[in-house]
């Protein structure tokens, strides 16, 4: 049977708590961390000192924690399931992250994203999603986990039943 992907949509209903993903995988570059600090006026030494870095007690410069929030953000944003939901986000309600290790110039990181909670909205129409996405490097370590809560809506049918 020929599955119409040009009008498949993903909605609130389709996903699961427990439902996984991962990504593909993304190498942090030099280049990169240079044109986020020019992006972001983040030009802290830690990030773009090469000789402070090195007397620092990572040895080297990191990557800001906020580039690598948004190559995950990326790295999540490929996946064929958020490209399926891109006509039923209504919008990001809240995030919250934490850094658990330094990321460096050459670390490939992928993303583990899980839906780790559901709710209906007030509002028939919508729901949100809880999704936790973990940033892990090359070496296995977790660099970053993320908790984010999108709101998405709710498919037709099911919005009408105050029951679903």
């Amino acid at each position: 049977m020929l599955k119409d992907l040009e009008n498949f949509t993903v909605y609130f209903e389709t996903l699961a708590v427990g439902d996984r993903f991962r990504t593909a995988g993304r190498t942090v570059t030099e280049a990169d961390i240079a044109s986020f600090a020019a992006l972001s006026a983040d030009y802290n030494a830690l990030h773009t000192d090469a000789e402070y870095a090195r007397e620092t007690p990572h040895g080297q410069r990191i990557a800001h924690g906020l580039l690598v929030l948004s190559i995950a953000s990326g790295l999540c944003s490929r996946l064929p399931l958020m490209t399926f939901m891109e006509r039923t986000i209504l919008g990001l309600a809240g995030l919250e992250c934490r850094w658990t290790r330094p990321t460096f110039i050459g670390d490939t990181i992928h993303v583990l994203l899980e839906i780790v909670g559901k709710e209906v909205s007030r509002k028939p129409d919508r729901g949100a999603v809880l999704m936790r996405r973990t940033a892990v490097n090359q070496r296995g370590e977790t660099v970053m986990e993320s908790d984010w809560r999108l709101v998405l809506r709710r498919q037709p049918a099911a919005a009408a039943s105050p029951s679903s």
